[in-house]
């Protein structure tokens, strides 16, 4: 039997639906939400009233791309968590309504998972693999031994990966999103000319926040002696803060993988689009003899096809929930 699954992704701060049909994706439609960057960051109430606005032109958009009518899906998917709760109801509202109204079941999921699911979307790695998965909120490694047998290994403690980024260029006077600035201005920079302390974690754990303090009084140190110390060195503090970061990942991840004897790694979540993590990601592979995994850049950030692929091996084990589900702000894989 043929299954056709509307996917929705609502956990943060874009509104996506997605089509998936026998695990490939027809159309996966994105709207993200400009309203932010005059905040410098994500107000969880204007993302809510954003995602209202777009989630019903959003899966019409969907539907029309696959083209395929509601009338032709099996089952509906949706994001519990973890995320913002107010994003969060958005998704599993319209989700458990248009179930209820189409009289098909509904699929939930977790966000992380489907990270590390949406390798499958083009893919298919050998389990057991280990998935470093790196976003705005999470950091973590991740022991893969089935669509559904998930252990986590490491996590960061404090700050995530994507908030080192976003705080250490907020420093540096950049705008919202500051992340995918620092990649574009390190192509430029001396990645080797300022040096910044390693946090301690033990095990595969990570520590990002005293990078973002570290970086904080290195700055007003050197503003001190030159007010203009951040322009006339943009380049090179981005190139060497993101090295220190990537340092961090990369070094957690060899580890793990040496001592669990694992040869296949992946990279996921939305900070795995930067441009030198994954060049230095697949490198790491190289220099090991390992078989190395990368979604394509758009199955890196939040999205529904992810959510869609990961229902559809959800879907294969009958695995449904009931109107009575609710969203999870903390939901734990």
């Amino acid at each position: 039997m043929s299954v056709t699954i509307l996917a929705i992704e609502s956990s943060c701060d874009d509104t996506s639906a997605a089509v998936c049909k026998d695990a490939k994706i027809l159309s996966n439609i994105m709207a993200g939400q400009l309203i932010h960057s005059a905040w410098g960051g994500v107000v969880p109430e204007l993302a809510s009233r954003e995602h209202q606005k777009s989630i019903v032109p959003v899966v019409d958009a969907a539907l029309q791309a696959a083209k395929i009518s509601k009338y032709d899906i099996h089952a509906i998917a949706f994001t519990r968590g973890p995320g913002l709760i107010g994003s969060l109801l958005v998704g599993v509202s319209f989700a458990k309504a248009m179930a209820l109204a189409l009289n098909v079941p509904l699929i939930e999921v977790n966000h992380m998972q489907a990270h590390i699911l949406s390798h499958f979307i083009d893919n298919q790695p050998s389990f057991p693999f280990l998935c470093l998965t790196v976003s705005g909120g999470h950091t973590q490694i991740v022991l893969v031994k089935d669509y559904s047998e998930m252990e986590v290994i490491g996590e960061t403690l404090d700050d995530a990966a994507g908030e080192a980024f976003d705080k250490t260029a907020k420093l540096l006077g950049l705008p919202y999103p500051g992340g995918p600035l620092i990649d574009q201005y390190a192509k430029l920079g001396d990645k080797n000319r300022f040096q910044f302390p390693e946090p301690k974690a033990g095990d595969y754990n990570f520590s990002f926040s005293g990078l973002k303090t570290s970086v904080l009084y290195f700055l007003q140190k050197e503003k001190k002696l030159n007010p203009e110390f951040v322009e006339q060195n943009r380049n090179d503090l981005c190139a060497s803060i993101q090295k220190n970061i990537i340092d961090i990942l990369l070094k957690k991840l060899s580890k793990a993988a040496v001592n669990l004897g694992v040869q296949e790694i992946a990279l996921a979540g939305g900070v795995s689009a930067n441009s030198e993590l994954r060049v230095r990601f697949q490198q790491l592979g190289l220099d090991h003899g390992w078989k190395t995994h990368i979604p394509k850049v758009e199955y890196c950030t939040d999205n529904a096809a992810m959510i869609g692929i990961t229902a559809y091996y959800k879907f294969l084990k009958q695995d449904f929930t009931t109107q009575e589900t609710e969203p999870l702000a903390r939901y734990s894989l």
